[in-house]
């Protein structure tokens, strides 16, 4: 009696869709977060994935993930939402599933010409120096910082590091290049409030204060620093942390959407550029998604190739 006897190797793959049900991506309300998670949303559905999009603002968006409601995050920013992660992800539902290369910064920053008016940028004791130039008639003879819509400690600095600004926030965001676009158009000084990555370095050259190096005791220590009676007299943290997470079950769930997110990666340079196709150039968020998954379709095709088999 002949007995034939098959093996199975353990690694094989399921067939992709895994799972019939959606994967659902979350939007926040910023433009690069928009379009990385249209464009994860796109790939999966050209491998036969169900995509659906949910939009939330980061603090809605952890209770979500925990409960499985909602199963990918694509952009995580260390310096908003390293707390809420940490506090949820220690519950053991929610998994960080890796980094971007991306890595963030948000800062005081100017344009580059303004260099030849104010030599010894990007110093921030040349910018200390220098206050008088960058006055208009609401703050002179002080100089004016364009500050966001946001609550930051940015009087403190100013007041810790005894520098000669007032802080003039704007409304909202947009209002940020608004200003810059002005100043920029004639070559005016301007410090305002910017962050990295965002579509602005694509389309301006410029750089960030370099204030003193951020520590923990600075916000909490008056000891500490260069002005040992306040707090605050430092920068912000640099070369931040941009990661992407998920629902801690979609990896047995979806194996190859996983493994896509896994490797699904960003640089400052890209994710500026894939932001100013929106911010500047006036695209929809799927329009600039559509764009960059045309002209980056070798890497796109590289992202999950271990999970997701052929």
């Amino acid at each position: 009696m002949l007995i034939t006897i098959f093996f199975f190797p353990a690694f094989a793959k399921a067939s992709v869709p895994e799972s019939k049900d959606p994967i659902r991506i979350i939007l926040n309300n910023w433009t690069s977060q928009i379009v990385m998670a249209k464009i994860y949303g796109k790939i999966l559905e050209a491998k036969g994935y169900e995509v659906e999009y949910k939009e939330l603002t980061t603090k809605d968006q952890w209770a979500r993930l925990h409960r499985g409601l909602e199963h990918v995050q694509v952009e995580v920013w260390e310096g908003t939402m390293a707390e809420d992660l940490e506090r949820v992800r220690a519950k053991g539902q929610i998994v960080e599933v890796s980094d971007h290369d991306a890595k963030t910064r948000e800062e005081w920053w100017y344009p580059s010409y303004v260099e030849e008016l104010c030599p010894g940028l990007p110093d921030w004791k040349a910018l200390k120096k220098c206050a008088s130039l960058f006055s208009d008639s609401t703050t002179a003879p002080r100089g004016r910082y364009v500050a966001g819509p946001w609550e930051k400690p940015e009087k403190a600095r100013i007041r810790a590091l005894e520098m000669d600004f007032t802080v003039r926030p704007v409304k909202q965001a947009d209002d940020l290049w608004v200003e810059l676009e002005k100043s920029y158009q004639k070559k005016e000084p301007i410090v305002l409030f910017n962050w990295s990555p965002n579509w602005v370095e694509d389309r301006f050259e410029g750089k960030f204060i370099e204030f003193p190096n951020y520590s923990a005791e600075c916000e909490t220590n008056p000891a500490w620093g260069v002005n040992s009676e306040r707090i605050h007299d430092c920068g912000n943290p640099k070369d931040g942390w941009l990661k992407k997470v998920a629902w801690v079950k979609m990896e047995q769930t979806w194996p190859c959407a996983y493994g896509v997110l896994s490797d699904m990666n960003f640089t400052n340079a890209m994710i500026s550029k894939v932001s100013a196709l929106v911010d500047a150039d006036g695209m929809t968020y799927d329009q600039a998604a559509d764009r960059w998954l045309k002209e980056n379709h070798s890497l796109q095709n590289s992202w999950g190739q271990h999970s997701c088999g052929k």
